[in-house]
């Protein structure tokens, strides 16, 4: 369980999320996972990251019972850091990150997909931001990146969710694929890519990176700032204690 990496083909990098039930990661997880991701985009032999989970689906977003379970603010204050490092290490990452994702992606997985180069989903990928049934903010940035701009902002008032053909039709998935081929066309789309020279893959990186015409890190640190308002105001642990519980009238 955990982050683990494996290289399964020349050039290609695989990292894994496994944590059960549902891949919400705690704390660590996304500093682990940041920390793979980086470490993969240092490696002189990596031409392209594969990112991808075990389990149910691709990531919940953040452990809300840790949360929970915290008095204080400690976790909500590592929670905002941890996906902060997880998502740049994406973006960041000196070589593309194509994302294979299947089941739920929703929380900080937005965050994840969003920042990454390329989205390669399976037939039953749903994508959303229950931040607001969850007592937080944040990741607007990212999902701005996957649907238009209005889409993206009912979406985000309402917690609904988009299919990964609807994001297909948007132009943000490269492919949609059964469940049991996800991990092959993800794979074939970064062979594709590691095929390319080493050295001209990772200019051609930092070259697009250079011309986003959206700042993500400063973007998302502003929607974090709002997150922690809301944790410091107490709205945030009376949404939050309803989390597994039957929606109020």
């Amino acid at each position: 369980m955990g982050v683990s990496t494996t290289s399964p083909d020349k050039g290609i990098r695989l990292i894994t999320v496994d944590h059960p039930p549902v891949n919400a990661l705690p704390v660590r997880g996304w500093y682990d996972l940041a920390d793979a991701l980086r470490a993969a985009g240092r490696d002189p032999e990596v031409r392209c990251v594969v990112l991808t989970a075990a389990g149910r689906g691709f990531n919940a977003g953040v452990d809300i019972k840790e949360m929970q379970r915290d008095t204080g603010h400690d976790t909500l204050i590592g929670a905002n850091r941890g996906c902060y490092e997880a998502f740049s290490a994406v973006y960041e990452c000196e070589v593309p990150v194509v994302a294979a994702v299947h089941g739920f992606c929703l929380g900080g997985g937005i965050g994840l997909v969003g920042n990454a180069d390329a989205i390669v989903a399976s037939e039953d990928a749903t994508f959303g931001l229950p931040e607001l049934d969850r007592g937080a903010l944040g990741a607007a940035t990212h999902l701005a990146r996957l649907v238009p701009q209005h889409l993206m902002r009912a979406l985000y008032y309402t917690s609904r969710t988009a299919t990964a053909a609807e994001l297909h039709a948007h132009g943000s998935v490269w492919k949609v694929v059964p469940r049991d081929e996800l991990l092959d066309r993800a794979m074939e789309l970064a062979g594709e890519i590691a095929r390319k020279d080493g050295y001209l893959i990772r200019l051609a990186k930092a070259a697009i990176n250079g011309i986003d015409p959206v700042d993500v890190h400063r973007s998302y640190r502003f929607e974090q700032g709002f997150t922690f308002e809301a944790g410091l105001s107490g709205v945030a642990d009376r949404v939050r204690d309803t989390f597994g519980r039957e929606a109020r009238p």
